[in-house]
């Protein structure tokens, strides 16, 4: 489905019974909405779930960049509006996790709990330095020369030599490759003026903060230490994973994800 809000069209998909509890899923960075085919299949029989296409990702326009946080989470906020969500379970990986992050922070009163996945609170100078590269490839060569540096990053080398693991490698390649260039830096942007350190004392919403045990993007200190400064947060290392956890080890990562949502329900 698609709607026009915040000068944009969005893609977005509902599953689930009308009147059970809400779910948004958030996807990464050159990802879409379908990273959560997953997940959503195994919930969509107890949650109302909402999953889109951040801005300028998928089926989602692109506007002009740069992005902020702040604007990434007012279109997550007008999505909500649009469907009828008053207060969700909010699911985000990476870019997403960020995003599920700020929303904790600023708009504490939409969310029943916050999973933010392979996310960081903070972008350090070597974090930052990595993106004005990455930028400069997709302003000169396009996409297409960021899928197999991307592919490497985010997947370990074993997941990535087994032959069975190659219809998920494809799925990313592709989802890539289709990811805007204004899109991605964009967002990428974004992530470099990323600070939410002095928020997370403040969340009060039951969190859960995971990652994978090999992602060097959001290595397991991130996550250890923003469950350290939530209160009643709970931390999870996917083992083995690296930046894209749910799709590199779906089972344990849908154990723990599943698990949070249970708890914060109870």
């Amino acid at each position: 489905m698609n709607i026009d809000l915040n000068g944009i069209t969005f893609r977005y998909e509902l599953d689930g019974p009308e009147g059970a509890p809400w779910i948004i899923f958030s996807n990464s960075l050159t990802t879409d909405v379908t990273m959560w085919d997953t997940e959503v299949a195994a919930l969509k029989d107890r949650y109302r779930i909402l999953r889109y296409d951040t801005r300028g990702h998928g089926q989602t326009g692109a506007s002009s960049g740069p992005y902020s946080f702040a604007m990434l989470a007012a279109d997550a906020v007008a999505l909500m509006d649009h469907a009828g969500v008053d207060k969700a379970h909010f699911v985000g990986l990476s870019l997403g996790g960020m995003t599920g992050l700020y929303m904790a922070i600023h708009h504490p009163e939409r969310l029943l709990s916050l999973a933010s996945c392979d996310a960081r609170a903070w972008s350090p100078p070597d974090y930052i330095d990595a993106w004005v590269g990455r930028m400069a490839v997709a302003r000169e060569k396009g996409m297409e020369a960021l899928v197999e540096p991307t592919i490497e990053r985010w997947f370990t080398a074993p997941f990535r030599a087994d032959p069975a693991s190659a219809p998920v490698l494809d799925h990313v390649r592709r989802m890539i490759r289709e990811t805007a260039v204004e899109g991605y830096t964009g967002c990428a942007e974004a992530l470099r003026a990323h600070d939410e350190r002095s928020g997370l004392v403040g969340i009060a919403v039951p969190s859960l903060f995971m990652t994978g045990s090999e992602d060097t993007s959001t290595p397991p200190e991130c996550a250890r230490e923003m469950a350290a400064a939530v209160p009643g947060a709970q931390c999870v290392i996917v083992t083995p994973a690296s930046h894209i956890s749910n799709m590199e080890n779906p089972a344990d990562f849908d154990a723990a994800l599943f698990a949070h949502l249970e708890r914060a329900s109870a």
